[in-house]
């Protein structure tokens, strides 16, 4: 993993426990696997604890290490790092995406609460309006009550979101793949998205970032939202069209909150900065700081029941691959 990363997240409890859980040889941390020392360390490894800034587990990797039967990934999406060979010989592999999703689903939480009052466009609006309170009246309607809100994707993260909301609004989940009664069970209702999109007053994203799924919200869709509408995108920018969002924000009326885009970051002159019906956030919603350790610990509750002879918490397949982050 990136040296940065090991630094932020494994600290003196951690790393305790890791050295409680697998016997560390040297160098027993490293950010590349391609230098003469780690390469003949790998010949004896048995598992490899991963996170952000690992390098491709290619073929010629995976030759370099005969004994490897486990990678337990410390972040999220495990597609940067984990190629077809991990799987070709068959190497279990897990990921800490479930513990990933906490901050996620606590960004949103807040940004739709808010969103309802449109909070933080309002807030911008003060700013140039000043005494003269008249711009309340031109966000529509500023209300909690009776509001519905979209999920499209009943992911880790869009799962816990329905649940937090459920006592707030209405939530449809819109997810082609997902069990109807698991949607219901945390307090939602299926709908398929062209039905979905007039009724939401908050559209919300939790979808991967798939072929099948790039700009899934295009012109079409983003024009059948109602009136001021907030989209928000925590899951991955490829999802909207930002051409097509930029001209539906640019016309005043839809609102948006965006934790990522496409690309990342805009570029200098994208008009989705100067909007006031825009909020940018600089992808801030996923772990950061004290919280990737939540991540570190989850890799850690792996690897002590891998230890045990027991089977894994949050597995990765090469089927399951296929239609996750």
């Amino acid at each position: 993993m990136d040296p940065a990363w090991l630094g932020t997240q494994f600290g003196g409890r951690e790393l305790t426990r890791l050295r409680a859980l697998a016997t560390l040889g040297e160098p027993w941390a490293a950010h590349r696997l391609d230098a003469p020392a780690v390469r003949r360390r790998l010949a004896e490894v048995e598992v490899l604890l991963t996170s952000w800034g690992c390098p491709e587990l290619t073929g010629e990797v995976l030759d370099a290490a005969p004994r490897l039967r486990a990678v337990l990934h410390a972040a999220g999406s495990v597609r940067p790092h984990v190629t077809p060979a991990v799987f070709d010989r068959g190497l279990l592999v897990t990921t800490a995406a479930g513990a990933n999703a906490e901050p996620v689903a606590q960004y949103t939480l807040a940004a739709v609460l808010w969103a309802f009052k449109k909070v933080p466009f309002l807030a911008a609006d003060a700013r140039r309006f000043r005494t003269d309170w008249s711009y309340r009246d031109g966000r529509g309607e500023l209300s909690g009550r009776d509001r519905t809100v979209v999920l499209v994707g009943f992911s880790r993260i869009g799962r816990r979101v329905a649940r937090l909301l459920a006592p707030f609004a209405r939530v449809l989940v819109v997810d082609p793949i997902a069990d109807p009664a698991a949607i219901a069970a945390a307090g939602a209702e299926p709908a398929p998205l062209a039905e979905a999109l007039p009724l939401a007053d908050v559209l919300s994203l939790h979808a991967p970032a798939l072929p099948s799924t790039r700009h899934l919200i295009g012109a079409a869709e983003l024009a059948a939202l109602p009136a001021h509408a907030v989209l928000i995108n925590t899951a991955r920018g490829s999802l909207v069209d930002t051409a097509a969002l930029e001209h539906a924000c640019a016309a005043g009326e839809l609102h948006a909150i965006l934790d990522v885009t496409e690309p990342e970051p805009l570029p200098d002159d994208s008009p989705l900065y100067d909007l006031p019906n825009v909020v940018l956030t600089p992808h801030v919603a996923g772990s950061l700081g004290s919280e990737t350790r939540r991540m570190a610990a989850a890799a850690l509750d792996e690897l002590e029941r891998y230890a045990a002879g027991l089977p894994p918490l949050d597995p990765v397949t090469r089927e399951s691959l296929g239609v996750q982050a």
